[in-house]
């Protein structure tokens, strides 16, 4: 980020606690991420099924039967009233009147824009569970420096 101040630390230089700390952090950083993962892989989805209905929706005539949707298991016979023009959702509760072409122009560009986000936050992601390992084989090897003093302390007793 543009004009942040970044302070690198020396892992090894911690005391465990705080290693602990900050690996229950980056625990929780790579738990957010994943979701945030997911999200956008549905949005991705969601988007793609659209286009791909619009497309279908310019090989269909005026009249030709088919199944509306009421609730998502539920669908009641129709015909086509309307196939130069569908109403898309914009979120937030908008919604607007496009003709096919643009539909798919504007689905396409949602796509792109999810797969960009995805491939974002798979970069953050892979690099805060590089953090966490580098965490955690510091942490394994303090404990382990640990109680090979405590077993060198013992065995002078």
């Amino acid at each position: 980020m543009a004009g942040e101040n970044v302070v690198t630390v020396d892992v090894s230089e911690l005391p465990l606690p705080r290693l602990t700390q900050i690996k229950q952090e980056l625990d929780s950083q790579v738990e957010l991420f994943g979701s945030s993962l997911q999200q956008l892989k549905l949005a991705q989805k969601k988007y793609g099924d659209s286009r791909d209905c619009v497309e279908q929706l310019q090989k269909m005539k005026q009249g030709n039967p088919t199944l509306v949707p009421l609730t998502d298991s539920m669908y009641v016979p129709g015909e086509l009233d309307e196939t130069k023009k569908v109403i898309i959702d914009i979120g937030t509760g908008y919604y607007v009147e496009k003709d096919l072409p643009d539909a798919i122009d504007y689905f396409k560009r949602k796509v792109k824009f999810v797969t960009t986000q995805i491939e974002k936050v798979q970069q953050i992601m892979k690099e805060k569970l590089i953090a966490r390992e580098v965490v955690i084989e510091t942490m394994e090897g303090k404990i382990q420096a640990t109680l090979a003093q405590q077993a060198t302390a013992a065995a002078k007793s």
